[in-house]
C-alpha cells in the first residue's frame, strides 16, 4: 500500500471513531465519564493496527505521527477555546470545561506521537507503552468507579478493582496487539517468549498507575513501562 494511502486512511479511522464516541456523548447515550474513557480505550488499538498498513520506508514513522499530532492540535485549539466543538467537550472532559482537554487528553496524544515517532515498528517496548496507556488505564477507571472495593492505602483516589482492572486491561490488550504484530512478520518473537514479560510490565504499570498525582498516569506509566520494556526485550 502506498504511503499516502495509508495516511489518508488512518486519519479516516481515527476520525470516524472519535465522531461517533463524540456523537454519543453529546446524544447522551453515554455519560462523558464514559466516553472520555471509551476514547481513552479505542483510540491507540485502532491507530496502532494502521500501522501494519504502511510500507516499509523511513518516512511511513513520521507520516503515521502526523495523525495524532493533528489530533493533539484540535484538542489543544478546542482546550484554549479556538475551536468549539461542543460534543469533542461533552466526550473529552468530566465537567464540561473545555481546559480539562488540556490535561488528560492532550498529554495522550502527545505520547502517542513520541512513541510513534521513537520506536514505530522497530522494538516492541513502544507498542507496549501505548497499550498499557490505552487498555489498562482506561479500564481500571471504568470498573474502580463500577466495582466497590477498598481504597489502596497510599492513594484513596485509587481502589484495588481498579488496580486490578489496570493490570488486566494492560495485559490483554498489549498480549493481543503484539500477538498480531507477531503473527504479520513485524517483530521475531513467539508468543510464549512475551507473555511472561508482558505480565511483569503490566504489574509495573498498575502500580505506577495507583501513584496518587492527578493527570500524572497519562505520562508516568507510558514512559515507565517503555523503559522496563527495553529493558526485558
Amino acid at each position: 500500500m502506498s504511503l499516502f494511502l495509508a495516511f489518508v486512511l488512518t486519519l479516516i479511522s481515527a476520525l470516524v471513531w472519535l465522531r461517533l464516541v463524540d456523537f454519543m456523548a453529546l446524544k447522551g447515550f453515554i455519560s462523558s465519564q464514559l466516553s472520555r474513557k471509551i476514547i481513552h480505550i479505542g483510540t491507540g488499538p485502532i491507530f496502532v493496527l494502521c500501522w501494519l498498513m504502511f510500507p516499509q520506508v523511513p518516512a511511513s514513522r513520521f507520516v503515521a505521527a502526523v495523525v495524532p499530532l493533528l489530533i493533539t492540535v484540535q484538542f489543544f485549539l478546542i482546550g484554549i477555546g479556538i475551536i468549539k466543538d461542543q460534543a469533542a467537550v461533552e466526550a473529552m472532559s468530566r465537567s464540561g470545561d473545555p481546559k480539562e482537554i488540556l490535561k488528560g487528553p492532550l498529554i495522550y496524544g502527545i505520547m502517542f506521537v513520541l512513541l510513534t515517532i521513537l520506536f514505530w515498528k522497530n522494538h516492541p517496548a513502544g507498542i507496549i507503552g501505548l497499550m498499557v496507556l490505552c487498555g489498562g488505564d482506561g479500564l481500571a477507571d471504568i470498573v474502580g468507579r463500577r466495582i466497590k472495593s477498598r481504597p489502596i492505602p497510599w492513594s484513596k483516589t485509587k481502589t484495588l478493582a481498579g488496580t486490578i482492572a489496570m493490570f488486566l486491561g494492560s495485559f490483554l490488550m498489549t498480549i493481543l496487539i503484539l500477538w498480531i504484530f507477531i503473527r504479520a512478520g513485524i517483530f521475531s518473537l513467539s508468543f510464549e517468549s512475551i507473555t511472561g514479560r508482558i505480565v511483569l510490565l503490566s504489574i509495573l504499570a498498575a502500580i505506577i498507575e495507583t501513584v496518587p498525582v492527578k493527570d500524572f498516569d497519562n505520562l508516568s506509566v507510558p514512559i515507565v513501562v517503555v523503559l522496563a520494556g527495553l529493558a526485558l526485550f
